[in-house]
């Protein structure tokens, strides 16, 4: 697997570069400038990017929304001094793969990398929990009593599971166009504006688990 690293202190990269050498992957470009990163994929076509937004979290996000517009499906793993609930909800609801803190343990990188090179999303352990906390908080104003409809609610579990409009209109049979229709209806009704705000919905009424 072809691996792009964008890390801007000089030691972290040294070290992270060793780690994932070690573990034979082909390291294809090491940058210290997240800005780069659509140039960098373009150029070097890596199987996954593992990107620090530790010295500044607005670019890094900037740099995997840039990412997810025009490769929706290369991995990215986000490494990042900022752990927090609202941080790791923020990032893997841009479309990141993985989130792993700054001073984790090699071995947890390397758990990750192997996890999503087989399609599967990674979450350490350490912000699970404050994950959690973020997603299970009661808001100050519920909104218990807004009524989705048995269809918006089975349009609303694929979604915040993940899945495109275009993939919810093949599991349910309904048209994209239909899929697309409920959708902004249902964040109309719930006074949301992304898939954020349907993620942590979904978990907050038990539509989908954590």
């Amino acid at each position: 697997m072809r691996v792009l690293l964008i890390e801007d202190q000089d030691e972290a990269s040294r070290q992270l570069a060793a780690v994932i050498t070690s573990l034979d992957y082909e390291l294809v470009a090491v940058d210290q400038d997240s800005q780069q990163l659509s140039h960098l994929i373009e150029v070097k076509t890596p199987d996954l990017v593992i990107l620090d937004v530790s010295s500044d979290w607005q670019e890094g996000l900037d740099a995997l929304r840039a990412v997810r517009s025009r490769w929706h499906r290369l991995p990215v793993i986000l490494l990042s001094l900022y752990d927090s609930g609202s941080y790791v909800l923020k990032g893997m609801s841009l479309g990141a793969s993985g989130f792993i803190p700054k001073d984790a343990a090699a071995d947890e990188l390397a758990v990750a990398m192997a996890s999503v090179r087989d399609g599967h999303r990674y979450l350490s352990p350490q912000v699970v929990s404050s994950l959690l906390d973020v997603v299970t908080e009661k808001p100050e104003e519920d909104a218990g009593d807004i009524i989705l409809t048995k269809r918006q609610v089975e349009v609303l579990h694929w979604l915040a599971l993940g899945k495109t409009n275009k993939e919810v209109a093949q599991i349910l049979d309904l048209s994209v166009k239909t899929v697309d229709s409920h959708r902004a209806q249902i964040m109309d009704r719930l006074g949301v504006s992304g898939l954020a705000g349907l993620v942590v919905y979904a978990l907050r009424k038990g539509i989908i688990s954590p």
